[in-house]
C-alpha cells in the first residue's frame, strides 16, 4: 500500500464538515435544558429550533413538521406503526407495503406485526413495480385499516433513483399513506416533500456530513402522527420523549444548510468523478457489471460486480491497497451477507457487489488512484483464475 488512504464510502457516512464541527462544539457550550424556560434554557431551545428549520429547508418542508430523533432507524421505527392519529382521532393503518430494495430499517417493519408487512419486488433494473403495487393496494382490505407503502427514493447501494411521483399517485388513488426514506437523497436531489407527494420522509444527520446520533421525521403537516415510539416528559411535542441532543442538532443544522446549498451543480461535478472511475473500471475489466448504470441514479454511487471475485475479497484487497469501500451496505455492524438488492434485481446474490460511494471532496486524484487500485484488483482475478 502506497500513500496515504482514500474515503470512498460515502453512503455510509459522509465525512464530518466543518460548519457542522465549529456549531457542534459551539453548541457544547450552551449549558442550558432546551426544555428549561430560563435564559440559559431559552438559548439551548435556540440551537434546536434553527436546526429545525435547517432540516425542513432541506427537505421542502415546513419547520413546524420535523421531529428530531437519534437518527433514522428510529424515525423509521417510530413511522412504522399501525397506531396513528388524525388529530385527536385513532388512525388504524392495517398493513405495510415496502419495497424489497428497502434499508433494514425499514424492512423489518417497525411496529408492524410481521404478519401484516407485504413485500414490493422491483424490476431487474431495480425499480420498484408499480404495477404489482397497484395490484397489491387494489387487493388491500380497507376495512381493515389503511395500506402504508414504503419506497425509499435513492437506494443505499445501488444508487438508483425510484420513481415516487408515481408511487405517490397509486397510494393517493388506493387512499394510503406514502413514507419515503430520503436518506442517501439528502443534499444530492433536490427535495420537496410536496412534490415528492410523501406523507413522511427521513433523513439522517451523519449521511450529509452532520454529526452521527441525530435523524429526523418529516411529515407534510401536523394533523397525521404516528403514535409516540418514545414517551417521557413530551419533548418535540410529545412524538419523541427524550432532552434535545442540542449538540448534534445544531450540527445537523449546519449540515443541512451545506446540503441545501447549489444540489445540482455540486452533484454535476461529482457525478463527473464518478463517471469518470467507471469508464476506468470498464477499460480495465470490460466484464464487470456496472448495476443500474442505465438507469436514474444518485451521482456519487457505483454498485459494480467483478465476476469471479466475491464481495469479501474485494472488499479486504481494496483495504489493503488504501481504498475504503463497502460490500453492499454497511449496516449490520460489520458483517458481510449477501445483497438482498441484487437478489430483489434477479442477480445471482452469492459473489455479491461492491459500492463505491464519493462526495464534494473527492479528488480527480483519488479517482485516479482508485482506477487503478481497481485495474491491479482486477488483474490480480485474472492471474489467479478468478475471472469467469
Amino acid at each position: 500500500m502506497s500513500g496515504s488512504r482514500i474515503y470512498m464510502d460515502w453512503n455510509a457516512t459522509a465525512p464530518l464538515l466543518a460548519e457542522a464541527r465549529e456549531a457542534f462544539l459551539s453548541a457544547l457550550d450552551q449549558v442550558g435544558n432546551p426544555s428549561s424556560v430560563h435564559g440559559e434554557g431559552r438559548a439551548t431551545r435556540a440551537l434546536v429550533e434553527s436546526a429545525r428549520r435547517d432540516v425542513a429547508a432541506l427537505c421542502g418542508a415546513q419547520a413546524a413538521s420535523v421531529t428530531f430523533t437519534s437518527g433514522a432507524t428510529e424515525a423509521a421505527n417510530m413511522v412504522l406503526t399501525p397506531d396513528f392519529r388524525m388529530g385527536r382521532t385513532p388512525l388504524r393503518i392495517a398493513k405495510l407495503y415496502a419495497s424489497a430494495i428497502e434499508h433494514p430499517a425499514i424492512r423489518e417493519g417497525g411496529r408492524f406485526a410481521r404478519e401484516n408487512v407485504c413485500e414490493v419486488p422491483v424490476t431487474a433494473a431495480g425499480v420498484v413495480d408499480c404495477a404489482v403495487l397497484e395490484t397489491l393496494l387494489a387487493s388491500h382490505d380497507r376495512q381493515a385499516g389503511l395500506p402504508m407503502v414504503a419506497v425509499m427514493l435513492a437506494n443505499n447501494e445501488s444508487g438508483i433513483v425510484q420513481p415516487i411521483a408515481e408511487v405517490a399517485a397509486i397510494v393517493r388513488a388506493h387512499g394510503g399513506l406514502l413514507v419515503v426514506d430520503a436518506v442517501q437523497a439528502a443534499g444530492r436531489l433536490p427535495l420537496s416533500i410536496e412534490a415528492l407527494g410523501a406523507d413522511f420522509l427521513i433523513v439522517s444527520s451523519h449521511k450529509i456530513g452532520g454529526p452521527k446520533g441525530a435523524g429526523a421525521l418529516i411529515a407534510r403537516g401536523e394533523v397525521m402522527m404516528p403514535s409516540a415510539l418514545i414517551r417521557g416528559g413530551g419533548q418535540e411535542k410529545g412524538h419523541r420523549s427524550g432532552t434535545e441532543n442540542a449538540p448534534a442538532l445544531a450540527g445537523f443544522g449546519a449540515a443541512a444548510r451545506v446540503a441545501a446549498g447549489n444540489i445540482d451543480g455540486r452533484m454535476a461535478a461529482v457525478a463527473a468523478l464518478r463517471d469518470r472511475l467507471e469508464a476506468e473500471m470498464q477499460s480495465s475489466a470490460p466484464d464487470v457489471v456496472i448495476h443500474g448504470r442505465d438507469i436514474a441514479r444518485i451521482g456519487n454511487t457505483t454498485f459494480f460486480t467483478l465476476p469471479g471475485l466475491k464481495a469479501e475479497t474485494g472488499q479486504i484487497a481494496f483495504d489493503l491497497e488504501g481504498v475504503a469501500l463497502s460490500a453492499g451496505s454497511a449496516c449490520s455492524s460489520g458483517k458481510v451477507g449477501q445483497s438482498h438488492v441484487l437478489t430483489a434485481m434477479g442477480y445471482d446474490p452469492r459473489q455479491g457487489a461492491l459500492r463505491i460511494s464519493i462526495g464534494e471532496a473527492t479528488t480527480e486524484a483519488e479517482i485516479e488512484r482508485c482506477g487503478a487500485v481497481f485495474a491491479k484488483v482486477a488483474a490480480r482475478r485474472r492471474s489467479t483464475g478468478q475471472a469467469a
